[in-house]
């Protein structure tokens, strides 16, 4: 095993949670491609804004994971704003910082 051979503990300790980081990366990027391959087959006769990707060879039916991806990429933050029940939405607005906003709005 290669990780014997390193004798450091702090090296050994490092090594080991660099794959750890990894590992969680590799997990939550297939998670990730899991949820937007269900999305593309689930939503793709809902959502006719999924079509508006030219393709050379379109699906009639279910659009790729490259459509969803885009699509979720330009459009994310306004399902956000739209959805203010949503628990992730709650959180985002509990994180940001709107002092800058109050004192543009005070300004004028």
């Amino acid at each position: 095993h290669p990780l014997e051979q390193v004798t450091d503990e702090t090296d050994r300790q490092r090594i080991r949670l660099t794959l750890q980081a990894i590992e969680g990366f590799v997990m939550c990027s297939c998670i990730a491609m899991g949820l937007v391959q269900l999305i593309a087959l689930r939503f793709s006769e809902r959502v006719p804004g999924l079509f508006f990707r030219y393709l050379r060879t379109p699906s009639k039916t279910i659009v790729s994971e490259a459509t969803v991806t885009v699509y979720l990429r330009k459009s994310i933050f306004r399902l956000f704003a739209q959805n203010l029940h949503l628990s992730i939405t709650k959180i985002i607005h509990s994180k940001q910082d709107t002092s800058f906003v109050d004192a543009d709005l005070s300004a004028s």
